[in-house]
């Protein structure tokens, strides 16, 4: 299994945004992928702002490439996601899992 790591930042005042477009939009089309088999979304209040962890879990690099394309170090983000953001990861980070209790 391999998980994707990617990051975005929002304003405090607009931090509902990015989960609501999370759940709506980018759910939805993630559970379309074979391969596909998870997600989370984590928020962490700083003192300005908030910052968003998702974490995607995938089968392979290959189901990856389904949904990122041949650069799969570049991040994937909608207009709306953008929008909803003041700044975000341009890269993600992938983990190969070595242990899942």
């Amino acid at each position: 299994m391999i998980i994707r790591e990617w990051r975005g930042y929002a304003a405090s005042a607009r931090a509902d945004a990015y989960p609501v477009h999370f759940r709506s939009a980018v759910l939805p089309e993630l559970r379309r992928i074979p391969g596909f088999l998870g997600a989370c979304l984590g928020q962490c209040r700083l003192a300005d702002r908030v910052e968003f962890l998702v974490l995607t879990r995938w089968q392979s690099l290959d189901a990856i490439g389904a949904f990122a394309g041949d650069d799969l170090d570049a991040a994937v983000l909608e207009p709306a996601a953008v929008a909803a953001l003041l700044a975000y990861d341009r890269t993600v980070r992938h983990y190969e899992v070595i242990e899942d209790a």
